[in-house]
C-alpha cells in the first residue's frame, strides 16, 4: 500500500495508507496484529503484482482550511521479487492555497520488504518547486514473532532507534488488513513503521466493512474479483496521547491487493484518489 508521508505537505503531509480509524479503535496486543504465518501466506497467494495509475484532486473543504485545491498523479507498483516485495509510489501534486500561492510536490518512495516480514530496506526523495526538501534512506529489522527491532537511518543523518514488539512493514500490514477482512474480523490495530520519514512508527487502527463487489470491475479484468472491502484507517503518533488521529484514509481494497479508489482525511480537507489505469506485473517465478 502507500506510505503515510510522502503524499502532503506538513501539517498536511501527515500521510497516505498506514492510517485507519472510525470512532471505534481497537487496541491490539502484539499477539493479536500479527497473524499466523500460515494465513498471511495463503493470502500473499492472490495478491496479484501490479503498476497502478491514480488521478488526485480535493475532495472537500471544511471552514479555515488554508488548501484551496489539489491536483496531480500517483503512480503506485508492488513487485514480485522473488524473496521480497518491492513497492514504488510517485507523486506529482500540486496545492493552491487560500492565500493565492501554490506548491509542487514531487515524491518518489521506494521499498523492499522481505516475504517474511522481517527485514526491510526504504528511500524517500522529496522535491518542492524543484528543490530538494528531504530525503530519507535506510534499512529496518525485526525480530521473529513480534519481537521488535531495530531502524537504521543513513539519511537525513546516520541515526539508529528501536522499533517496539509487535511492529509490522507496509507490505505485511497490507496482507494482514486483508487476512482480517477474509476472517471477518472487522477490527484491526498496529504499529506500523514505513521509513517514510525519521519520526520512527505510526500506531494505525484499522476498521474493515463487509465484503461487496468491486465497483469498477467492469473496467478491467484485475478488477473483476470476488471480493471487494470498505477500510477506514486511522493514524497516531505512537508518542501522542491525543484521542484525535493525525488524518484519515478509506479505501476501497480487492482481495488481490489493489485498491480501487482511495480519500484520505486530513480534518480541514480531504484529498481522493481515482484509479485511471492498471497493468498487472509478473508473479515470481522462484
Amino acid at each position: 500500500m502507500l506510505d503515510r508521508h510522502s503524499a502532503l505537505p506538513a501539517p498536511a503531509c501527515a500521510a497516505l495508507i498506514v492510517a485507519l480509524s472510525a470512532g471505534a479503535l481497537l487496541a491490539a496486543s502484539p499477539a493479536m496484529a500479527q497473524p499466523a504465518a500460515t494465513s498471511l501466506a495463503a493470502v500473499a497467494g492472490k495478491i496479484q503484482p501490479h503498476r497502478a495509475l491514480y488521478t488526485m484532486s480535493l475532495g472537500s473543504i471544511r471552514n479555515g482550511s488554508k488548501v484551496s485545491d489539489v491536483r496531480g498523479r500517483m503512480m503506485f507498483e508492488w513487485a514480485d521479487a522473488c524473496d521480497g516485495w518491492t513497492t514504488e509510489q510517485r507523486f506529482q501534486l500540486r496545492f493552491v492555497y487560500s492565500e493565492g500561492d501554490d506548491m509542487a510536490m514531487n515524491t518518489n518512495y521506494t521499498t523492499w520488504e522481505a516475504k517474511d516480514g522481517l527485514r526491510y530496506r526504504f528511500n524517500v526523495r522529496k522535491l518542492v518547486n524543484g528543490e530538494l526538501d528531504d530525503e530519507v534512506r535506510g534499512e529496518a529489522n525485526l525480530k521473529p514473532k513480534g519481537g521488535g527491532g531495530t531502524a537504521q537511518f543513513t539519511k537525513p543523518e546516520p541515526q539508529e532507534m528501536d522499533l517496539p514488539p509487535g511492529t509490522m512493514f507496509p507490505t505485511a500490514h497490507t496482507l494482514a488488513i486483508i487476512d482480517h477482512a477474509v476472517r471477518k474480523e472487522a477490527f484491526f490495530s498496529s504499529t506500523i513503521f514505513d521509513g517514510s520519514d525519521a519520526e520512527g512508527p505510526t500506531e494505525v487502527s484499522a476498521v474493515v466493512g463487509k465484503p461487496q463487489a468491486p465497483r469498477e470491475a467492469g473496467k478491467d479484468p484485475l478488477l473483476k474479483v470476488a471480493k471487494a472491502w470498505p477500510v477506514r484507517m486511522a493514524f497516531f503518533p505512537l508518542q501522542s496521547d491525543s484521542a484525535q488521529p493525525e488524518y484519515e484514509m478509506s479505501l476501497q481494497l480487492l482481495e488481490n491487493g489493489i485498491a480501487e479508489s482511495m480519500q484520505i482525511d486530513y480534518g480541514d480537507f480531504t484529498v481522493k484518489a481515482v484509479l485511471d489505469k492498471i497493468e498487472a506485473l509478473p508473479k515470481s517465478g522462484c
